[in-house]
């Protein structure tokens, strides 16, 4: 079950289904799908992702599965890449709240995400092992660019996990709090971000999206800048944000 509340400038997305330590089937990564595209419908400035219960999310749902008959190009190709696509081109700032496993395509959810608070206790790796299967959801990727290839395929070699504290210090993911404190820290850093510039946030979003996606070099990310500034000029967050700082008071940013 997916869950979406709007909460002014923000909305939280919810995996709410515990008893399977949030798994996700083909009709929820329908609703994840259907939850991201209505947020970005209510004009949000920022979105929450949190998991409910003992876990963020353990991976596909494969209680029932068939190997023999088992459609998993269909369920990775035709709905959860799609998927992740919308998620990591939402128009605004994007938060994760992470705790527990956060695996499969559970850290696929966190890679399509800005940014991911996860508990210290969070466990992060590729079980793939113990399935006969690989990693994926973007995982290979994601751990070859931060960790090199000696310790990705030691990882997936071994199918041991990273705690939320170590995935951190090595560069996977934003900060690593006490569990308890996780979801609290999400959402005042989404709060924060959606009372900003999010426009200007918006253009953040796509230059880092060339370097990551494109592998754009240093002149190109600069030309993207470039253009990237001269476009916000013509914005009203612009226009405040210099009269602002000219006038020596707080900015009111609109996101336009």
């Amino acid at each position: 079950m997916i869950d979406l509340r709007i909460d002014g400038d923000v909305a939280h997305v919810v995996l709410n289904n515990p008893a399977k330590l949030n798994a996700l089937d083909e009709a929820a990564l329908r609703s994840l799908d259907a939850a991201y595209a209505d947020a970005e419908a209510a004009g949000v400035r920022a979105l929450v992702l949190r998991g409910e219960g003992r876990a963020f999310c353990a991976g596909r749902d494969i209680s029932g599965v068939d190997p023999a008959t088992d459609d998993v190009h269909g369920y990775l190709t035709g709905l959860l890449t799609p998927l992740l696509k919308r998620m990591a081109r939402f128009p605004a700032p994007t938060f994760a709240a992470a705790h527990g496993a956060c695996l499969g395509v559970g850290l696929g959810l966190l890679i399509a995400t800005d940014v991911v608070y996860v508990a210290d206790t969070a466990k992060v790796g590729s079980p793939f092992a113990a399935l006969g299967a690989t990693l994926d959801s973007g995982g290979h990727a994601l751990f070859y660019q931060r960790l090199g290839a000696h310790r990705t395929l030691d990882l997936i070699y071994s199918g041991g996990l990273l705690s939320g504290e170590e995935a951190v210090r090595l560069g996977l993911f934003s900060r690593s709090l006490p569990a308890g404190e996780v979801q609290a820290a999400v959402g005042a850093a989404a709060v924060t971000a959606a009372s900003g510039p999010t426009a200007a946030f918006v253009e953040s979003k796509r230059i880092i999206a060339l370097l990551r996606e494109e592998r754009a070099g240093l002149w190109e990310a600069i030309a993207a800048e470039n253009l990237a500034q001269e476009a916000l000029r013509d914005t009203a967050d612009y226009r405040e944000g210099f009269a602002a700082f000219q006038a020596k008071r707080p900015p009111e940013f609109t996101g336009r």
